[in-house]
């Protein structure tokens, strides 16, 4: 009994040791993911930025689109009725 009682105590800071180590260990490798993780969140800007920038141009020429369309649409209609006519 007494060398399992020694062997329990002998454990305890054994494991607190290890519990210890896995927890810094831990640490680290988040410290160490920092960089990359901040990496990350400057291309997730960037395309968010890139993004912005296709739409803002997206919604400027939207309407000269509409308005081309709607030309070729009148053109088509000419036509149409000219074949029609004949």
């Amino acid at each position: 009994m007494i060398g399992g009682a020694m062997f329990d105590v002998f454990a305890v800071p054994r494991q607190l040791t290890a519990v210890a180590r896995r927890v810094l260990v831990s640490t680290l490798e988040a410290v160490e993911a920092v960089p990359k993780i901040a990496a990350a969140l400057d291309d997730v800007r960037s395309t968010l930025k890139h993004s912005e920038r296709l739409a803002t141009f997206a919604a400027g020429e939207l309407p000269e689109i509409v308005y081309q369309l709607e030309e070729i649409k009148a053109r088509l209609e000419k036509l149409e009725t000219r074949t029609e006519a004949s």
